[in-house]
Formats: C-alpha cells, sequence, structure tokens
C-alpha cells in the first residue's frame, strides 16, 4: 500500500490543479511519482511541500508546482523521445516518463547522476536513461527529440539543443542572469523558431560549454 499517496493528492489538488495546471497526463504523473523517495531522507517528511529542497552537491529539487508547470508546457505525448538536461535527483525524470514519454537525462556531476538512478531504481523506475556528461553540448546520437526540458538556469538557449530538436517540438527552460530568469517554451518549425514567455523563476547555474562558466556563477 502506498501510504503517501493521499500527500501526493492534496499536493496536486491544493499547490498544482487550484494554481491553473490542467493537463490530465501531467496532474496524473504528479500523482503517481513518489517525491519522497527523490529527496534526501533527512527531508523526507517535506517531500510534498510547495518548496525545492537540497539534495546535496549545490543541486536542488525544484518545488513540485513548478515541476508541473514545466512538464504541461513541454506537454509530452506517449511515446515521444524528451532530453533532458539536468538530472538532479531524477524527479523530473520520472515525472516525464509517467507521462508516457522515453526520457534521456543529462547529469553534469557523477555523484548526482549515480544518485539518481539510485533513487530511480528504489522507484521502481526502469525506463530512464541518465548520462554523465556536459548536457549544454546536446546528445545528437538520439536525436530528433519531440522535447527537451533544460531544468538549470542557462543564460541562453544552448544552439546545439535548439538543433536537435524535432520539427514541431517543444524546448522548455529557465532563461536569464544569476538573479532571476524567465521560463521559456521554444517551438519549432520547420528552420524557425517561436519562443514564448511564461514568467519569472529562479534556478542554480546551468554550467557548461554553451552554459555558464563556473567562476561566473
Amino acid at each position: 500500500m502506498d501510504s503517501r499517496a493521499a500527500e501526493r493528492e492534496e499536493m496536486v489538488r491544493w499547490q498544482i490543479e487550484a494554481r491553473g495546471v490542467k493537463n490530465p497526463r501531467v496532474l496524473q504523473a504528479m500523482r503517481s511519482v513518489p517525491r519522497h523517495l527523490f529527496v534526501p531522507e533527512s527531508y523526507a517528511r517535506e517531500a510534498y511541500q510547495d518548496y525545492p529542497l537540497p539534495i546535496g552537491n549545490g543541486q536542488t529539487i525544484s518545488q513540485p508546482y513548478i515541476v508541473a508547470v514545466m512538464t504541461e508546457l513541454l506537454s509530452p505525448e506517449r511515446g515521444d523521445l524528451i532530453l533532458e538536461i539536468g538530472t538532479g535527483s531524477g524527479y523530473q525524470a520520472a515525472v516525464l516518463a509517467a507521462c508516457g514519454a522515453q526520457v534521456i537525462s543529462i547529469e553534469r556531476i557523477q555523484a548526482v547522476a549515480r544518485l539518481a538512478e539510485e533513487n530511480l531504481k528504489n522507484a521502481g523506475i526502469h525506463n530512464i536513461q541518465v548520462l554523465c556528461m556536459d548536457g549544454t553540448a546536446g546528445y545528437p546520437d538520439k536525436a530528433p527529440y519531440n522535447g527537451i526540458l533544460i531544468t538549470a538556469a542557462a543564460p541562453r538557449v544552448p544552439a546545439p539543443l535548439l538543433e536537435e530538436l524535432a520539427d514541431g517540438g517543444r524546448l522548455v527552460a529557465p532563461v536569464g542572469d544569476q538573479h532571476i530568469q524567465e521560463l521559456i517554451r521554444v517551438i519549432r518549425t520547420g528552420d524557425e523558431y517561436h519562443t514564448e514567455r511564461h514568467g519569472a523563476v529562479r534556478f542554480v547555474p546551468l554550467i557548461g560549454m554553451y552554459g555558464w562558466k563556473n567562476e561566473e556563477w
């Protein structure tokens, strides 16, 4: 029996659905993924509260509402191939997989990548590929992608990721400076890219060749 299903139901009802997230596939994914398995044990009691939590190595797990909003903007369909940049604890990847997507997730910090793999295993999720490398350079081996999700703050959208987006694909990312970013969605139509803006957010930095340099943050 899932002892914390009621907490997830409350989380979805009051933190997510009540604030405008409507996609039924996203809402069901947020209800089904056990977020408490993706946070450090010392924070497990707070797993379903609406704020980010530290996961070690200077990284965080985003608040549930932001995870839901970014997933809804990406709008993954069953069978979509999704590239995630910034695996973190693995929770966002698990939500994407629960929406029916095939997920490749890239994490630059080896210890964090191992943590994500362990969390996903503990949650019984085995259909997500976690790679340890510089995600800002993309992953052309499996491109094009129906969706690309960047879960760290970028100074601009990395050019390789735009190139790897399928025609009709969506890219969702927080873009801005060290203090505040704007959540954007880029939709590709042929060789054209249409950008939408969806409000202010704050994320840890996207470090890499096409992101921030460590000394810049």
